[in-house]
This record gives structure tokens, C-alpha cells and sequence, in this order.
């Protein structure tokens, strides 16, 4: 439409064409058919709308493939980030992939759909909002979160352990080639600080990761021991540090909208049937970045949660 047609259609008393919007949702967990029902549900509200997708699609990289395929054809851009599920090694997956392969596959797949990966070179986003640099990030986490009243690790997890909250990550994540985790997650820090030092000068970000990028969220969790597997604090000045004008994660399955120095960070996670049903009046999503958060995404009251999403 033309710069004239806008101002005729406007003049007739039809409203102007909407800036699209940048949304956002996570922890789709597909495998589960009431979810599928949910991501087949999810539109854009406007052509020009792109979708941050952070993590957690699914276990297997078939589901992964069915769900960004499917968003990939309805929305402008779709951006993707790997949550923990996908990093799996789950019994019964035909594709057998562990660790980095696993996670190289799942990047391979997302560029023949046409959908970034922290892997791609950062889009600016220019629709409402705008411009900011849209940074997809995978980080993991390097048990640096630890609980309340633990002194170590090792305390830690053995704190866990007795709360009968250790993520299932411990048996089905595979860091290979990497020794660890934790080693995976410092090399994934170092070459995302390498790429972060070159972004644009001036403008804003929205960083987009799975996990937290500060401890603040984890403070909601019902069962604080499993923080471990939330994060790292070697992120905590990020958002400050790259001029973000807001983050979004999801993996704690409690979504709402919190701010830390000024910059809010959006837990946008759908989470499971069971937790997302119980939802009074659940929220809506996919959520709003960078145009405020609808009813239901600001806070206070939720649901009770495990705090233990897996």
C-alpha cells in the first residue's frame, strides 16, 4: 500500500495499517498434544509480526521441525534459540545425536526452514518498538546459581538431590564433546562475547535465551534447588552491558514479566497442559516484547508450580 492509499484509507475512516510486532513464547513441549493444539492456535496479529522462540520446542528434532515449520510459515521471521529439551538424547529418537552434533543438526534444520539460530548474524528489528538488535543466545548454564544455605556445587546438588528435584538433564544431556556442562556453557560464554563485542554502536538489544540471564526469575521457583540448572551468573551485567531493552527466557515455566535495572525480562514459557490448565485466566501468547504485556503477563497472581520443569 501506498504512502497516498494509507492516507485515503485513513481519511475513509479505516484504520492504518498496524507496525508489526515483535513476540515471543517458549517451552512449547510439543510432545504433548494439548501443546500442539496451543502452537496451532498461535498467529501473527499483523504480517510484518516476527516470533522469538526460546527453547524448549521439544525433545525430538522431529517435533522441532514440525513446530518451526509450521510458525515459520505464518509469521514474518521466526528466531530460535535451544532450551535444554532439545540438547537430549532421548530413548526412542531415530536421530541419535548427542551434545554439539545434536545441537548443530537442530541449527542446520532451522536454516533450510528459513528460521535464526544464534548461529546466524543478529537481525535488526525495525517495526514497532524498534530498531534493536535482536540477539538469540545459547548459553546453558554452569551450576553457578547455587540455593540458598549452599556453599558449593557439590552441596548443592546433594541439597537437590534430598528435595527430589535433579533436572533430568543429568541423565539425557550429553555435553560431548565437551567434558561437561559447565565446560560447555564457558565456551559457549567466550564466543558469545566475542560476537556481542561487535555489535552495532548505539543501537538496543533484545537478548533472547533459554535460561536466565540473572538470578532475579529463579526466586519464584517453589523449590529453590533447582536454580542449579537455571543459568550462570557470569551473565548478570549483560543486560546492562549490551544496551538491552528487554530479555527474554522462558525454562522456569512461571511466565511473567520482571525488571532489573530498568530492563524487563520476560519469562514467556507455555510450559506443560498440566500447569498452563490450572491458569485462572491464562496469559496470552504469544507475548509482546517490546509493546508492554498483555493482562495475564505481569506478574502476580499464577498458579503454584513445581518449580521443577524438568
Amino acid at each position: 500500500m501506498s504512502q497516498d492509499e494509507r492516507g485515503d484509507a485513513t481519511r475513509a475512516g479505516a484504520a492504518p495499517p498496524r507496525a508489526g510486532r515483535l513476540l515471543a513464547v517458549s517451552d512449547l513441549h510439543v510432545r504433548h498434544e494439548r501443546n500442539r493444539d496451543v502452537v496451532r492456535a498461535l498467529r501473527p496479529g499483523s504480517p510484518g509480526d516476527w516470533l522469538l522462540v526460546a527453547g524448549d520446542v521439544g525433545e525430538s528434532v522431529a517435533d522441532v521441525t514440525w513446530a518451526l515449520s509450521l510458525l515459520r510459515d505464518r509469521f514474518a521471521r521466526v528466531i530460535w534459540v535451544p532450551g535444554n529439551h532439545e540438547l537430549w538424547t532421548a530413548p526412542g529418537d531415530p536421530e541419535e545425536l548427542r551434545g554439539e552434533l545434536k545441537y548443530r543438526h537442530l541449527v542446520a534444520r532451522c536454516r533450510e526452514l528459513g528460521v535464526d539460530t544464534p548461529e546466524d548474524p543478529y537481525p535488526v528489528w525495525r517495526g514497532e518498538g524498534g530498531p534493536a538488535v535482536v540477539v538469540p543466545l545459547f548459553l546453558l548454564y554452569d551450576y553457578s546459581f547455587l540455593p540458598p544455605g549452599a556453599f558449593s556445587r557439590a552441596h548443592a546438588m546433594r541439597l537437590a538431590d534430598e528435595a527430589g528435584v535433579i533436572c533430568t538433564d543429568e541423565f539425557l544431556l550429553d555435553p560431548a564433546p565437551y567434558p561437561s556442562r559447565e565446560a560447555w556453557c564457558r565456551a559457549r560464554l567466550a564466543a558469545t562475547r566475542a560476537r556481542l563485542r561487535d555489535l552495532p554502536a548505539g543501537l538496543p538489544t533484545v537478548l533472547v535465551n533459554h535460561f536466565s540471564l540473572v538470578r532475579d526469575p529463579t526466586r519464584a521457583l517453589r523449590h529453590p534447588e533447582f536454580a542449579l540448572w537455571c543459568g550462570t551468573t557470569a551473565t548478570a551485567d549483560w543486560p546492562v552491558r549490551y544496551r538491552a531493552a528487554a530479555v527474554v527466557h522462558g525454562h522456569l515455566h512461571i511466565p511473567r514479566t520482571l525488571r532489573r535495572d530498568g530492563v524487563p525480562h520476560h519469562e514467556v514459557s507455555l510450559g506443560y497442559p498440566r500447569e498452563w490448565q490450572r491458569f485462572p485466566r491464562p496469559p496470552q501468547w504469544p507475548v509482546p516484547v517490546l509493546a508492554g504485556s498483555p493482562a495475564g503477563h505481569g506478574g502476580p497472581p499464577r498458579p503454584d508450580r513445581t518449580g521443577a520443569p524438568s
